[in-house]
C-alpha cells in the first residue's frame, strides 16, 4: 500500500512505514545546523522475555553520585539545578498526599458524571520524584521515606481510573511519572518488600492493563485518529512499568510499537517527515501541524521512552540516523529561535462528529503557531546526549542547545503553573543530565 502525503512517498510494508524520497518545498532560512553524522540503527531487536529487566531507571546510581559530588563542589549547572529542586514546594517533607479511589480525567462526561480530580496525580507524582530526588542527592532517608508515604497512599486507595477517552490521557501521563518515581525508590531499605510488591501490582492493574487497552484498540477509534501524545505516554507508562515489575514482555511490546505499532507512536508517524537538502538536519513532528503545545509534548515524551531505553541498552535515541535529534532541530528552530521551517502538509483521520472516532481524513495545511515559543523542561536532556554521550558535532544540534539555554535551570512540576501541561514533563533535566 502507498500512501502520498503533499510530494512525499511512504510505503508500508508489513505494518511498518518506509520513507523513501521526499520533492516537499525546502521552506526558507536553513540556519547554521548541518545534519548529525549517520548512524545506522536500522532495528532494535529484543531480547528474550527471559532476560531481566536492568534497574536503573530514568538516572543512573552512578550518574547520583558524580551530580551529588558536582553539588558538593558548588559547579554550576548543577548548582543551580539543585537550587531549582530543592525551592519547589513539591519536594519538601511538608507536602501531604492526596490519594482518590477513583481517578477521573474526562469526567463530567457522559462515561463519568463525577468531575475530574486528576490535579492530585499529577501532583502528587511529581512531589514522589522529587522527593526521591532529594533522597538520591543527599542521602537523607526522610526524603525517601516522604516519597514512599505517597506512593504507598496511593496504591492502598486508587482503584481505578475513569473518565472519557481521555482517560487514556491519565493512566499514560501519571503512570509513567508514578512507575519512574517508584523505580527510583526500589533500593530504600524503609519500603517494605509486602508495599513495593503491592505498588508494582497497583501499577500493572490499574495503569500497564488500560495503557494496553489503549494502544492495542485505541477504544475501538482508527489507530492513527488520536494525536501521538497520546500514544507516546501510554507506551512511556507501560516501558516504565515494564521496567518496574522486571517484565521484559511488557518492554519489549513497547519497543517493538515504537517502531511497527498501528498508532501514532509508531517513529515513523511520531517523526513524519524526514527533510531533504537543504535542510537535512530537520524532521517535522506529526503535531507539528497541530501547535506547538502538543507538538513539545510529543518531543518530551518520545524522549523519555529514549532514556529509558538507553538505560536498558536499547538506542532508540540513534534509531532512523538520529531522527529524533532532526526533530527536536525542527522543533527548537521553530520555538525557540522563532525562525520558519519548512512544512509538508499532514493528513489526519479527523473525528466524526457522532462517534468522536477518525473516519474521515482532514488537512493540515500550515504549521500550527499556537502555543509557540512555550516552555518544557525537556532541552538538557535532548542536548546532553547528542552532544556529550555520542558527542555528535555541535553544528548538528544548534537549536537544540538554544533551547537547553533557553530554560536552563530547568525545573520540574509546580515549576510551570497549576494547569495539568506544566506537570506533564518529570523536569530538572539541567540538574540531571548535564555532562561535562
Amino acid at each position: 500500500m502507498k500512501i502520498l502525503k503533499m510530494n512525499c512517498i511512504y510505503y508500508v510494508v508489513a505494518g511498518v512505514t518506509i520513507f523513501t524520497s521526499c520533492s516537499s518545498n525546502d521552506g526558507t532560512d536553513s540556519g547554521t545546523t548541518t545534519p548529525p553524522p549517520v548512524v545506522t540503527v536500522a532495528e532494535i531487536k529484543t531480547l528474550d522475555p527471559s532476560v531481566p529487566m536492568k534497574h536503573d531507571g530514568y538516572v543512573k546510581d552512578a550518574d547520583f553520585v558524580s551530580i551529588k559530588a558536582k553539588i558538593d563542589a558548588n559547579q554550576e549547572p548543577w548548582v543551580s539545578g539543585y537550587n531549582k529542586l530543592i525551592a519547589n514546594s513539591h519536594a519538601q517533607l511538608t507536602y501531604t498526599a492526596n490519594p482518590t479511589v477513583k481517578l477521573v480525567r474526562g469526567g463530567n462526561s457522559a462515561e463519568e458524571p463525577d468531575p475530574d480530580n486528576y490535579s492530585r496525580a499529577m501532583n502528587d507524582a511529581a512531589a514522589a520524584y522529587q522527593l526521591g530526588l532529594r533522597w538520591k542527592l543527599t542521602g537523607d532517608a526522610q526524603y525517601a521515606q516522604a516519597a514512599i508515604n505517597i506512593l504507598n497512599a496511593w496504591a492502598s486507595t486508587c482503584t481505578r481510573i475513569s473518565g472519557d477517552s481521555n482517560a487514556a490521557l491519565a493512566a499514560g501521563i501519571y503512570g509513567y511519572q508514578f512507575a519512574i518515581a517508584g523505580e527510583q525508590l526500589r533500593n530504600y531499605s524503609g519500603w517494605t518488600a509486602t508495599d513495593f510488591t503491592k505498588y508494582k501490582e497497583w501499577m500493572r492493574t490499574v495503569f500497564y492493563n488500560l495503557n494496553y487497552s489503549w494502544l492495542s484498540t485505541h477504544f475501538g477509534c482508527h489507530p492513527q485518529h488520536a494525536w501521538s501524545n497520546w500514544d507516546l505516554c501510554n507506551m512511556a507508562s507501560a516501558m516504565a512499568i515494564g521496567i518496574l515489575n522486571n517484565d521484559r514482555s511488557i518492554y519489549n511490546y513497547v519497543i517493538d510499537y515504537y517502531q511497527k505499532g498501528k498508532g501514532c507512536g509508531n517513529n515513523f508517524v511520531t517523526i513524519f517527515e524526514p527533510f531533504p537538502s537543504p535542510n537535512s538536519n530537520m524532521a517535522q513532528m506529526q503535531e507539528s501541524g497541530r501547535d506547538q503545545g502538543h507538538c513539545t509534548l510529543s518531543l518530551a515524551l518520545l524522549t523519555t521512552i529514549c532514556q529509558l531505553a538507553w538505560n536498558q541498552g536499547d538506542d532508540l535515541w540513534g534509531f532512523r540516523d538520529n531522527i529524533v535529534l532532526k526533530a527536536s532541530e525542527y522543533v527548537a528552530k521553530y520555538n525557540v529561535t522563532y525562525l520558519e521551517v519548512p512544512y509538508t502538509v499532514y493528513s489526519w483521520h479527523e473525528g466524526d462528529p457522532w462517534t468522536g472516532c477518525g473516519i474521515k481524513m482532514t488537512e493540515l495545511p500550515t504549521i500550527g503557531s499556537s502555543g509557540r515559543g512555550g516552555g518544557r523542561p525537556m532541552w538538557a536532556m535532548i542536548y546532553n546526549h547528542y552532544a556529550k554521550i555520542k558527542k555528535l558535532p555541535a553544528t548538528s544540534m544548534y537549536y537544540t542547545g538554544l533551547g537547553a539555554k533557553s530554560v536552563q535551570p530547568e525545573g520540574g512540576g509546580g515549576d510551570y503553573g497549576g494547569n495539568s501541561g506544566g506537570f506533564d514533563s518529570l523536569g530538572f533535566g539541567t540538574l540531571l543530565f548535564s555532562l561535562e
